[in-house]
């Protein structure tokens, strides 16, 4: 056998380290060339890494979360050599459990059974009494105070005169271990639960629970996690909040749903949304810059690249509509549905998920009337849209139902002023 090193390879243009997400093989596992080995990311992209050739894994370099340079030792692996004639690959795990067995020594039985016994002429031992195989049931039971609930559905056994007494003294039966015929519950396993004390036997609902569970921060969440704590830190936000009437916006989004032809995306209200931004950028270009901290330098864009914060099953992604400001309503939601698809499946590339100028976040239906969004450093701005929903306004006249919803908008008031 021959010893075969993987290394990470370069997975990105001008990356130098990626992070370790998941492996898919263990020490000791057999694998064929183009299997998957590990999962790396780096810029929220995630890259699996392929086995180039076929062997055993021998060694495996790093644990999920570590953060691996480009170039170190990722894996090693056993793999067929010019001395590899003694079994093949495929055959080299049942070999090796094979030979082990065979030089694992054979200890002594414990104790012969009854039938070797008489073939050798030797009378039979009988078996060891039941009362001494086994602890007094009661006594065993005792010593467990109350057990486990048992499956829901499931009626304890108990004679009336118990029930009624359990009853009385807010006791669950189900957390109750009968210690009778069957697993009845006798008088006396509830006065061993009434010595325990007021809230020994709760209800299953009300049981305490003291599990702790240790959930290691890595891949997309740890970098939100240190993206949200660098922009927190860095970035005095000013949050702004105003309140929109959408009702004639809401009316005209149905309206053209209804008369679209097929070949359009079906609108939402972020399209109009972001055909405002463009709109409004242009009175204000100031909020659609980057700010360069170290430098002291504010980049200031002419082209609006729109982030737009998708939930994804692998946590929060910013997939970036570049141009905004060259894009009308239809191609604008047409970029935002394939955009938002990508990052949802995992296909969105690294340029779709960077280069962002100003972002738009939106809980939709879900959200709350007021939020205070977190910019997406270094970014300046970001707009936060709340639920829409129907209230009272004053026309001058009397009340009427309107359509309302709440921009919360956070601004880095470094660069931005209350005017801006």
């Amino acid at each position: 056998m021959a010893e075969h090193v993987i290394r990470l390879p370069d997975v990105g243009e001008g990356v130098a380290e990626a992070e370790l997400v998941e492996w898919h093989v263990k020490v000791g596992d057999l694998v064929r060339e183009d299997a998957l080995l590990a999962a790396v990311m780096t810029d929220k992209a995630t890259v699996e890494i392929p086995s180039p050739v076929e062997g055993e894994i021998t060694w495996l370099g790093a644990k999920v979360g570590d953060v691996i340079a480009v170039g170190s030792d990722l894996l090693r692996l056993n793999v067929p050599g010019e001395d590899a004639s003694a079994a093949p690959a495929t055959g080299r795990r049942g070999s090796t459990a094979k030979a082990r067995a065979e030089e694992k020594p054979t200890s002594a039985p414990a104790a012969e059974a009854p039938a070797e016994t008489a073939e050798r002429g030797e009378p039979a031992k009988a078996s060891p009494e039941p009362s001494r195989q086994m602890p007094h049931r009661t006594s065993s039971a005792r010593q467990m105070g109350f057990g486990a609930p048992r499956p829901e559905g499931s009626r304890p056994l108990a004679s009336p005169a118990v029930r009624l007494r359990a009853r009385e003294g807010g006791i669950d039966l189900r957390q109750v271990p009968g210690t009778g015929p069957a697993g009845r519950i006798t008088h006396e396993d509830l006065d061993a639960i009434f010595a325990r004390g007021p809230g020994a036997a709760r209800p299953v609902w009300l049981q305490p629970k003291t599990g702790i569970e240790e959930i290691k921060i890595v891949g997309l969440r740890r970098k939100i996690a240190e993206k949200m704590a660098t922009a927190h830190s860095h970035i005095p936000a000013i949050t702004y909040v105003e309140e929109i009437d959408v009702t004639a916006l809401d009316e005209l989004r149905a309206s053209l749903n209804k008369d679209k032809r097929e070949s359009r995306p079906r609108l939402t209200l972020l399209p109009f949304l972001m055909r405002a931004l463009v709109r409004a950028i242009e009175q204000h270009p100031v909020v659609n810059s980057l700010f360069d901290d170290a430098a002291g330098i504010l980049h200031q864009h002419a082209g609006v690249h729109i982030g737009i914060a998708t939930q994804t099953p692998s946590g929060l992604m910013v997939p970036v509509v570049r141009h905004a400001e060259a894009l009308d309503l239809w191609a604008c939601a047409a970029e935002l549905t394939r955009l938002s698809e990508a990052a949802k499946a995992g296909t969105a590339q690294r340029d779709e998920l960077a280069g962002s100028t100003i972002t738009i976040t939106s809980l939709g239906a879900l959200g709350g009337v007021i939020s205070t969004p977190i910019i997406n450093h270094p970014e300046v701005a970001i707009i936060g849209v709340n639920k829409m929903s129907m209230r009272p306004q004053w026309d001058g006249t009397a009340f009427a139902a309107r359509k309302m919803m709440n921009l919360s908008s956070s601004f880095d008031h470094r660069v931005i002023d209350g005017f801006d």
